[in-house]
């Protein structure tokens, strides 16, 4: 590991666990961080020699830090948002707010950069500048392209920009690091098929959209079956149903929501199309008319080679060789951190929070403190390796 003084590894690990639970306490979701974010500006200005920006993206916060020599600037970013979900960990420090709370982590996420941040306040015996990006929004609304759309690149150029996730199920200590796609693409589709409804006594005399919307969904599933190239990634899921109200009447109307990912444009180009075309003609088939509205949310997060050797590099230097794990599958889960990567070459890696941590986005779930010091080592390794003096 790297050593870390003034101040000391024990001082920032005890700065960064009351600082992150007093976040995972008072939890704020996507473009409504205004507590988080004024709680992320106070520690960053009490640190000294950083200069502090707030309202990009709304409550974004940015922390400049120069070094003593003038060198290259790198970005470092944290997601600040938590989660629609009411938590059941009853810890001392679950969340006060119901139906809130962090269930990804990312108030694990924001502590360790401000630890980071602190560090290199204190030492700016480095070439180059360090720019802390703490980002809001990254559950669903897309706070990294706001931030992006908003100027962030320009207001505050940067050569590199890197990112992290803890990562529960892989052993704590140990990392992942992958060059090309690590997460994938995030789209959205909503289907609402509409017919005349009727009573569910004499459905002869009506047409039925529960019917038609129960053959979309068996449908859409040839999508990945027998449309796609079966050695291409892509997964469409059905995740919502509504329609009626009672139990003796036919809807009129009938809405069908899900998701789509995948690792490159053409297999969402052939999602949307085949999303489209299958709702309309199942929709047909029974005398009634379905629409498709499909929005792309996120795209693919791709790590470039050079940078992703960075990271490999600080985290082979922080956990050593055996523990960083380079041939781990791409998840088909979604970030908007590849707002950023599209604009600026950069890696995103994960960090081990140990085999029995709970599943992210679930009630129980609760970032695991013991990641804190890795995450911050990271951090203070990889632009140290970068901004050599």
């Amino acid at each position: 590991m790297t050593n870390i003084d003034r101040p000391t590894i024990e001082d920032l690990t005890a700065d960064m666990t009351e600082w992150r639970r007093h976040l995972h306490a008072n939890p704020e979701t996507a473009f409504e961080e205004i507590k988080t974010a004024a709680f992320i500006a106070e520690k960053l200005r009490s640190f000294g020699h950083i200069d502090v920006h707030e309202g990009l993206a709304k409550t974004g916060v940015v922390g400049v830090i120069k070094g003593l020599k003038d060198g290259p600037t790198i970005g470092f970013r944290a997601d600040i948002d938590a989660l629609d979900i009411d938590e059941q960990t009853n810890l001392p420090w679950s969340s006060k707010t119901p139906g809130k709370m962090h269930a990804c982590g990312h108030d694990g996420h924001t502590a360790m950069l401000l630890g980071a941040a602190k560090y290199l306040a204190a030492n700016r015996d480095f070439a180059g500048t360090a720019v802390f990006i703490f980002q809001p929004a990254e559950e669903n609304e897309g706070g990294g392209r706001v931030m992006v759309e908003e100027g962030l690149f320009e207001r505050f150029p940067m050569e590199q920009v890197y990112g992290l996730h803890n990562w529960p199920g892989m052993t704590l200590g140990q990392a992942g690091v992958r060059d090309g796609p690590v997460m994938a693409s995030y789209d959205i589709f909503e289907i609402s098929v509409e017919g005349t409804g009727g009573h569910a006594a004499m459905p002869h005399l009506g047409t039925d959209p529960i019917l038609a919307a129960g053959h979309i969904v068996c449908a859409l599933q040839a999508i990945t079956s027998r449309r796609a190239d079966p050695l291409k990634s892509l997964v469409v899921s059905c995740t919502q149903i509504h329609g009626g109200s009672t139990w003796n009447v036919i809807p009129n109307k009938v809405r069908i929501c899900g998701t789509v990912r995948a690792f490159d444009e053409a297999m969402q180009d052939l999602a949307e199309d085949q999303i489209t075309k299958i709702a309309s003609n199942a929709a047909k088939m029974f005398e009634m008319e379905a629409t498709t509205r499909y929005e792309r949310r996120y795209p693919a997060t791709v790590n470039h080679k050079k940078e992703t050797g960075h990271a490999n590099a600080a985290l082979v230097a922080v956990l050593g060789d055996e523990n960083v794990q380079r041939d781990l599958p791409p998840a088909m889960g979604a970030e908007d951190f590849a707002f950023m990567l599209n604009e600026k070459p950069g890696s995103y890696v994960w960090l081990g929070a140990g085999e029995n941590t709970r599943p992210v986005h679930t009630p129980h779930y609760d970032f695991n403190d013991a990641v804190l010091p890795l995450g911050l080592q990271y951090w203070v390794t990889l632009a140290r390796q970068q901004l050599i003096a």
